[in-house]
Parts: structure tokens; sequence; C-alpha cells
């Protein structure tokens, strides 16, 4: 044994032994079994494809809306719209001069339909791989479809709560308070919010209590995100975006997505460890942990796809005694037969 193997396998153990450290790396080694960074650019690419007819759609109606009405004007600049990175900035300095177009509202229909539709179907497919619900129990496209229609009507509530809730906290709370106030009813509102997503895109066998911890965690960080993300990305573009113009915008925008994106996976692969007990996990191997048994048997489990396919999943005994070198190292070993 090297000497960096033996500092990582002493870091290794004490982790184990510690059941907060342990959660925490469990959750970073099912996020990467899972392929959560591709998840994620997924989730981004299909969320900045809905967000472009979006932006095209909030602009045209608002030029509906609010064409020489002052007091809609300001309640949208007080709304949860306005705390949406680059967008909430484009309102702030466009919110008089914008104007409706019936062929713009036409295309930002379309475009949005099918963005908003998409990034529906890939969140849905995200908590079945975070869950490792087997190909064959998993919704077909009619179901899949049902959910992102009440997700979209989910998503439109709590945007109509948030602008309530902004409302009656900056009229009766003044001062630093109602900036307080107002982020902490946020926070409430987006893990309710976040609470009712997961159920409706996580499939229906697993239990709705589970959802909860990854919810607590997530419902506050996406506040810190719409909050913070404006002033973010605005401080990082500062300079950029005077040379870089619209492609140093897009960037942001991206990125701004993508932290977000991460927030949703890690928090659906909390409530994943947390619900089946998958730690502690090894950062080196041999030994695999049973966590780490479990965590590799269920994702190869997940690929059945047919009901005559039959996965088994096998573990290999390990020498331990023997000098690292010469340890049998487990093998995972997949045996599928067809029957029919």
């Amino acid at each position: 044994m090297n000497r960096l193997e033996h500092v990582v396998r002493t870091v290794d153990r004490a982790q184990q032994r510690r059941p907060a450290a342990a959660v925490v790396v469990g959750v970073v080694k099912k996020y990467g079994d899972d392929r959560g960074g591709l998840l994620a650019a997924l989730i981004t690419y299909y969320g900045f494809v809905a967000l472009i007819p979006l932006l095209l759609l909030l602009s045209t109606v608002l030029g509906f809306v609010l064409h020489g009405r002052p007091g809609t004007q300001h309640a949208v600049l007080n709304s949860a719209l306005a705390d949406f990175p680059i967008i909430g900035d484009q309102l702030r300095q466009n919110i008089h001069s914008v104007q409706g177009s019936g062929l713009a509202l036409a295309v930002a229909l379309l475009g949005l339909l099918y963005g908003a539709l998409g990034i529906a179907q890939v969140l849905q497919h995200a908590m079945a791989e975070v869950w490792n619900v087997p190909e064959i129990r998993r919704p077909g496209y009619l179901p899949r479809l049902a959910r992102s229609l009440l997700l979209f009507a989910v998503l439109g509530t709590g945007l109509l709560l948030s602008t309530a809730a902004a409302t009656v906290v900056s009229t009766t709370l003044a001062g630093p308070a109602a900036g307080i106030g107002g982020l902490l009813l946020s926070a409430v509102v987006n893990t309710g919010m976040c609470l009712a997503c997961f159920r409706i895109l996580t499939p229906g066998e697993i239990a709705a209590r589970p959802l909860l911890p990854g919810c607590l965690l997530a419902g506050p960080l996406f506040t810190v995100l719409q909050a913070f993300g404006a002033v973010l990305v605005t401080h990082q573009l500062r300079h950029s975006s005077q040379i870089y113009g619209f492609f140093a915008t897009v960037i942001g925008l991206l990125s701004w997505l993508y932290l977000a994106a991460q927030v949703t996976v890690y928090a659906a692969e909390t409530n994943v460890v947390l619900a089946r007990h998958l730690w502690p996990r090894s950062l080196l191997q041999p030994p695999l942990t049973p966590s780490d048994q479990a965590v590799l048997g269920a994702i190869a489990r997940q690929q059945k796809r047919r009901p005559e396919q039959h996965v088994q999943v096998t573990f290999d005994d390990q020498d331990t005694s023997a000098p690292v070198g010469h340890q049998r190292f487990r093998r995972q070993r997949f045996r599928r037969r067809r029957c029919g």
C-alpha cells in the first residue's frame, strides 16, 4: 500500500464512522453513479429551450396587459419575475416600452410548448433514473404527458403564490424586515412547490414521505438562487458583457440554469440515500460496503425492459486479509436469461 492509498483509506474509514459525513459522501457518490451531471445538463438544455420562447411570450403578454396601466406595471416589478436573473433586469429597464404582437404571441406559444414538454419529460426521466426504477415499470407517454400538464399547473400556481406573498410582505413590512420576511416566505413557498413538483415527477411507486428531506434542502437553495442569482450574474458579466454582449448573457443564464438543475438532482439523490439508507459508501475499493453493493445492484436491475427478462446481481467474495496487490477484487456479475 503506497502512501497516497494509505491516506485515502484512513479518510475513508473516518467518514464511514461518522453518519453526517457518510450521508454526504453517499449522496455525492450516488450522484456520480447515476450520471447526475448528464441529467443536470439535459435539464439545463431543455430549460434554456423553454426559456427563450417564455421571454418572448412574457414580453408580448406584458405588452398587451401593461399598456397605459402604471399600477399593473408596478405590480409586475414587485413580482417573482423581477427576481429572475437577466429577466428581472430586462423588465426593470424596458417595462414602459414593451409592446404586444399577435405573431410573436403565436410563435412564443409554440416554442414554449415544445420546450416545456421537453423539460417536463426530462425531469420525469431524471427522477426515474435517480430512484433506479426499472424501465419496464416506468409510465408510458400519455401518463407522462398528463404529469407534465399537471406540473405546469403547479408551477403557475406557485408563481401566483410567490407574487401574492411578495405583495403582502411589501405592504405590511418596510426596510430590512421586508427583505428578510420576503426571503423566509419565499423559502416556505419554494419548499412547498418543490414537494408538489417532486410528487408529480417521481414514479407513483415511490411514497410521498421520502420526498420531503430533499425538498427541505432544495427550497431554501432555490430561494438563494432566486434572490442572489441576478446579482451574481450581473457581477460576473459586468465587464464581459461589454465585450461579448449577448453571448456572455447566454453563458450566464446557462450557468444559473445548470446550478438550479444540480440542486434538483442533488435533492432527489438525498431523498434516495436517506430513504434506502445508502451509507456508508467506500471511497476506495476493495472492499465494497453493503451500500455500495445495493447501489450497483439497483443500477443493474433498472435496465430490465421486458417481462421475459430477468436480471440477477451477485458479488464475488473477497479475501481482505491478503495484501492489496493480491486481493481478489469484487466483480459485479450480470445473469440475464430469457424465457417464453
